[in-house]
């Protein structure tokens, strides 16, 4: 199907924002399944899950803004999602999240594999891209030996 750039970069710009929104999702039930484990298993999820996915969010989201101003787009303002409810348990709410990360990288991978960035983005865009699929690819590949550690 032939689009224009403008339709190509909204359509890059969407397909980000999905994998941002996924990345949201990821970190609010971390939040959740953090108040629900002891203080060592809390830090190890923090330090092993949280922070780098706060960073690839944080990323994420500076990308999507940063093209859009360049590109002269309408840029979208990213909200937290509401947290999952506790009753799912620490166990599954980690699981879950490992799952919204990987899936985030899955939507990322494609959009790569897409050649949309190549064709109407910018180097700046390709460049972030790949940083934020470089913290993602060690949780997506390492959830289970995460999820052993904290359930040890």
């Amino acid at each position: 199907m032939a689009y224009t750039t403008a339709e190509g970069q909204q359509q890059l710009l969407d397909t980000l924002a999905e994998a941002i929104d996924g990345l949201g999702r990821a970190i609010a039930g971390l939040g959740v399944a953090y108040e629900e484990l002891d203080e060592s298993r809390g830090d190890e999820l923090e330090r092993l899950l949280f922070r780098p996915l706060q960073g690839a969010y944080g990323r994420a989201r500076r990308v999507h803004a940063d093209f859009a101003e360049r590109r002269r787009l309408p840029s979208r303002t990213f909200v937290q999602p509401p947290p999952p409810a506790a009753w799912h348990g620490a166990r599954s709410l980690v699981q879950d999240a490992v799952d919204e990360a990987g899936t985030a990288d899955d939507v990322l991978s494609e959009l790569q594999d897409s050649l949309l960035p190549v064709e109407v983005g910018d180097p700046e865009l390709r460049k972030g891209l790949s940083e934020v699929r470089e913290t993602l690819g060690p949780l997506q590949n390492g959830g289970d030996d995460v999820l052993r550690m904290l359930w040890r």
